[in-house]
């Protein structure tokens, strides 16, 4: 790399291209793939979907301290709704970057939904809850069953995420179910 007068000149370094010379659109491409990829988990060469999901655990428990909050629950909903929301351009961008419909790699759409699948359930009193909506919401986005299957067909991030809102809500569907008759 050669610097004049402070000035970085753009070139080669190390391995990549130096971030200094990105434009805005090339970083903020980057930063969706990253995000897409679920930083890196995606990227696993067995069961990349389920290893991404993992990230969503995480997003349930950083959720955690709006339920002591008035409409708790009314407020992790609309942070539900707009994480899943906000991976639809992510992993638009992502399938573009790859050049591939819903590549394997991509799994902002597993982690950025599940939260979806946990709302309204009391899984700080009963941990084992959180592995059910983990377990359910892996086996509905596996399986697919209608409509979730059907929305793959629409375009780019909306495709890929579509299925895997539909899934989790399956998903909480049958976790409320099972927590009503086993509590």
């Amino acid at each position: 790399m050669t610097i004049y007068l402070g000035m970085v000149s753009c070139g080669e370094v190390g391995f990549g291209i130096s971030s200094a010379c990105m434009n805005s659109s090339e970083k903020n491409s980057r930063l969706a793939v990253l995000l897409a990829n679920g930083f890196g988990l995606g990227l696993s060469p067995v069961a990349s979907g389920t290893v991404g999901s993992l990230l969503g655990v995480l997003l349930v428990g950083a959720m955690l301290p709006l339920a002591a909050l008035p409409y708790g629950l009314v407020l992790q909903c609309v942070v539900a709704f707009a994480l899943a929301m906000l991976s639809i351009p992510i992993c638009g961008i992502a399938e573009q970057h790859y050049g591939k419909k819903d590549d394997g790699r991509i799994v902002a759409d597993e982690y950025l939904t599940f939260p979806i699948c946990t709302l309204g359930l009391p899984w700080v009193e009963h941990p084992w809850i959180l592995l059910l909506a983990f377990v359910t919401a892996r086996i509905f986005d596996i399986f697919k069953p209608p409509p979730a299957y059907q929305s793959q067909a629409l375009g780019g991030g909306l495709g890929i995420v579509a299925d895997d809102v539909i899934a989790c809500l399956y998903a909480l569907g049958v976790n409320h179910l099972v927590v009503h008759f086993v509590l």
